[in-house]
């Protein structure tokens, strides 16, 4: 069985590939890092490390080793963090992180919540853009976001729906379908459909901008927006169409911009979007918030 120290010291030097290097980066001696590999490989049975006077290069044996040992790792210093966190309580720092106007309502409920319950806990409440939602989940500038599903891939985890809203075509005002009481997702297939930003999912682009129609239609693309706004711009111009939530007729009225009933499509929902490595008990109990904020809404719906 191999000790906590000797596993650590084994995989930094298979990633730094230097004795010096890696006896700094531990704290310990060059001949301790020898002395600890000489043992581990004596006990494995096999070289893990070819040596030379000017190099050292992992074997085949020792990097299949260090590919199986670094997520093991990775796991247990993530139970150790949670346990940490769970000891210490809801404290600190959190930042969360509404995606359009519509969905601020709900975030600032659930805040109000939370910090009611955890006085201990700061509570920094952003905004941001479609083109910089994902990356700031993703460097950890931002801890919760509240957006629109599916808001898949990257190791992020979704909490349960707080929003549900029925979808409407945005059309320019002066669109054949600005008139009409209704439209059918069949209908895309006849309009170029504005594009979200390259960031966003796949599966989100599926469900919002999908590339055919039920019936296997070919839906045309129109141009890329980088923002809401800027989407609903392109829209006005009579670039293309497209399907929103119809919150959206409340939060982004527009004299040159109306908004028609999908009548079979299903609705979109919205909820909390986490790092799943980040699930730390400050996550948790502001999901917990949310959640009870939406039902106390009646949401979703």
């Amino acid at each position: 069985m191999w000790e906590r120290y000797e596993i650590e010291a084994f995989l930094t030097l298979a990633e730094e590939l230097h004795f010096g290097r890696t006896a700094e980066r531990l704290g310990v001696t060059t001949g301790r890092i020898s002395q600890v590999i000489g043992k581990l490989e004596r006990r494995t049975g096999a070289r893990l490390f070819e040596r030379t006077s000017r190099t050292v290069r992992v074997t085949a044996i020792g990097q299949r080793l260090a590919d199986d040992l670094r997520p093991l790792v990775a796991g247990i210093e993530e139970s150790v963090h949670r346990a940490v966190e769970a000891g210490r309580g809801v404290t600190g720092e959190l930042r969360v992180a509404f995606l359009g106007e519509w969905t601020a309502p709900l975030l600032l409920r659930a805040v109000r919540l939370f910090t009611g319950r955890h006085p201990g806990c700061r509570v920094d409440v952003r905004e941001v853009q479609l083109f910089n939602s994902r990356p700031s989940l993703l460097d950890g500038s931002v801890d919760l976001l509240i957006a629109a599903y599916p808001f898949d891939g990257d190791g992020l985890a979704c909490g349960p729906t707080l929003i549900s809203e029925r979808r409407v075509l945005a059309v320019a005002a002066g669109h054949p379908l600005a008139a009409v009481e209704s439209v059918s997702v069949e209908d895309l297939a006849d309009h170029p459909v504005v594009q979200f930003p390259a960031v966003t999912s796949a599966a989100f682009k599926r469900d919002r901008t999908p590339e055919h129609t039920p019936t296997g239609r070919p839906v045309p693309k129109g141009p890329v927006g980088s923002t809401f706004s800027e989407m609903l711009s392109l829209v006005a111009l009579g670039r293309g169409v497209l399907p929103v939530g119809e919150h959206s007729r409340q939060y982004y009225p527009r004299p040159d911009v109306r908004y028609v009933p999908i009548r079979d499509a299903p609705p979109i929902e919205r909820g909390l979007v986490w790092l799943e490595c980040n699930t730390t008990e400050r996550v948790r109990a502001f999901v917990r918030a949310a959640t009870e904020a939406a039902r106390a809404d009646g949401s979703p719906g």
